[in-house]
């Protein structure tokens, strides 16, 4: 779904599995308040039949992938909710302070009061509410990051919570095989665009070490298997993220590199993604002019002059990845249904010859 303008992006992803005489409906984040409006119309509109939610999945907090839910939750039926509930899911030994649980809870739930209003709404409605780690099967599609250990010590370093316990979180990043969540993000703040640079497809300028915020990399990764090929959908997951869910899947022995659809992460910024989780997760660079191997949506408003960045466009493109971006329309990617009449074909993010430069 198009969620956002300006600089004000966000995801809502609408998700029908099965056949076409019995299939369900998910909904993965809900974006901006208004987009809970659209998302309800889109539903009511296409299957005015059967416009229940089975699964509605919130991947992380922030508030352009939570807030129209809220509207979902009023208009629409919904059997499962899928979400972390950072009063709930909470370690008391990671925060600083010698806080109580109880007081630790109260003053976390305190800064999450859009949450708070959609497991009241559920609550209300009587659906039944999980929280998505590692190894959860939420229909078609199993979870493959975050597990509750690695969330928990993400989300004491949220903008959000208390102040965390700087050596435990420091000690905990070794046993996760992550840097500090802290440094990682000044790194990220400092880096601004200051001009553009030639690119071409043998000289790729994106680098590793791009770093995103804790509550980025807390996002909910859901591995679906369908007819067509695996499915990635990634929020705005980062580097670690990304990485815990490759290391997920080969304990699965699920494949990578295999993928019929993947998410572009975090709106097409480029502190999500480097070329080395990029060829684990996707594939080495495929020869110029190849024919793509599978496709990748992101999602960012039509006039953010920030994203997608081009260099993250060029290299899912360098990897094989035919690019769609949202851009203030709805995009359908047909995974065997029945094209929808009046809809045409998406037009392909181009290879751009001039990127952002970060040097």
């Amino acid at each position: 779904m198009p969620v956002g303008d300006a600089s004000c992006a966000g995801d809502a992803i609408v998700i029908r599995y099965g056949d076409e005489s019995f299939y369900e409906l998910m909904l993965v984040d809900g974006g901006h308040a208004t987009t809970g409006t659209e998302i309800v119309d889109h539903l009511q509109r296409h299957f005015p039949n059967s416009s229940a939610l089975s699964h509605v999945v919130l991947t992380h907090s922030d508030a352009d992938h939570a807030s129209g839910l809220r509207e979902v939750l009023k208009k629409i039926t919904v059997e499962n909710l899928w979400l972390h509930v950072p009063w709930e899911n909470f370690d008391a030994a990671l925060f600083a302070g010698g806080k109580s649980a109880v007081a630790l809870k109260n003053s976390i739930k305190s800064e999450y009061d859009i949450i708070a209003e959609i497991i009241e709404l559920a609550e209300a409605q009587g659906t039944t509410i999980y929280y998505p780690f590692a190894g959860a099967q939420i229909g078609p599609f199993l979870v493959t990051s975050p597990t509750e250990f690695a969330y928990q010590h993400l989300l004491a370093q949220f903008d959000k919570t208390p102040d965390p316990d700087e050596e435990l979180i420091k000690e905990r990043n070794m046993w996760l095989g992550k840097e500090s969540m802290a440094k990682r993000i000044i790194e990220a703040v400092t880096a601004a665009v200051k001009n553009w640079t030639n690119e071409t497809w043998d000289n790729e300028r994106l680098q590793d070490g791009g770093a995103t915020s804790a509550s980025n990399e807390s996002s909910v990764v859901l591995f679906g298997t369908f007819e067509k090929g695996p499915v990635l959908l990634t929020g705005d997951a980062g580097f670690q993220a990304l990485s815990w869910s490759a290391n997920y899947l080969e304990s699965q022995q699920l494949p990578l590199q295999q993928f019929d659809f993947v998410q572009i992460p975090h709106h097409g910024s480029r502190r999500n993604v480097g070329p080395s989780i990029l060829d684990r997760m996707l594939g080495a660079i495929v020869p110029q002019g190849s024919s793509h191997r599978f496709t990748a949506f992101v999602s960012a408003p039509a006039d953010d002059a920030k994203h997608p960045r081009r260099i993250v466009t060029n290299a899912f493109k360098r990897r094989g990845a035919n690019v769609v971006a949202t851009q203030g329309s709805g995009k359908v990617h047909w995974g065997g249904f029945a094209p929808r009449t009046g809809y045409s074909s998406a037009s392909s993010v181009p290879f751009y010859d001039l990127v952002e430069d970060y040097s």
